[in-house]
């Protein structure tokens, strides 16, 4: 008898978080436990595993400070996701002072992509407070990532004036569908970190043929 086929993935999912010094010790606990709570909650529970997708999360700041903290997790039952949200939970952060390297992120991000589970969709996650200002160009790591075929979709973090929806959408994201979830705040971010994966995996999923 031959081995059994393996289960396809429908999506490879990168959690992109920024860690970057405009982010205290409080709002990186919201983000970290928002996330969490994100993973475990029953819609999205259902997609992910009914997608058999791969998960991994990593960590960014400044220029050549990206770190993997979960490395490529494929989900087949709920007690993988209670294990990765427990992972995201107790995560120490990796730094706490450095600048904004949004192109570097995407960059490191096509790398891990490169390295995913073959899954029909591949996507990148990327939370952020604030605009690129230092390292690479967004553009250029947002180049790369479409000729991947990779989606690039965003959680902008609103705390002034910026307009980083804006710029998010101008400079960041890219693939088809592909789209910014704006948190008025980082109290918001828990909501929004939520509907953003729905509409990443649930609702995507249930459009599959």
């Amino acid at each position: 008898m031959g081995a059994a086929p393996v289960a396809a993935c429908d999506i490879a999912l990168l959690l992109a978080v920024d860690v970057s010094g405009s982010v205290d010790a409080r709002e990186y606990r919201v983000q970290m436990d928002g996330l969490a709570a994100g993973l475990r909650d029953g819609i999205v529970v259902e997609a992910l595993i009914k997608a058999e997708a791969a998960v991994a999360l990593m960590q960014w700041t400044g220029t050549r400070r990206q770190q993997v903290s979960v490395g490529w997790t494929r989900v087949r039952s709920a007690d993988d996701l209670d294990t990765l949200a427990q992972a995201v939970e107790a995560m120490p952060r990796a730094w706490s002072k450095y600048s904004t390297a949004i192109g570097d992120a995407l960059w490191r991000g096509a790398d891990l992509m490169d390295q995913a589970p073959e899954c029909r969709r591949r996507v990148i996650d990327v939370s952020g407070d604030g605009v690129s200002n230092e390292g690479i160009e967004p553009a250029q790591g947002r180049a790369r990532l479409a000729a991947m075929g990779v989606t690039v979709n965003a959680l902008v973090i609103e705390t002034d004036d910026t307009d980083l929806t804006g710029y998010f959408w101008e400079n960041v994201i890219t693939g088809s569908g592909a789209f910014v979830v704006t948190a008025n705040g980082f109290e918001e971010y828990p909501a929004r970190i939520r509907q953003k994966l729905i509409r990443e995996v649930a609702e995507q999923f249930a459009g599959n043929p």
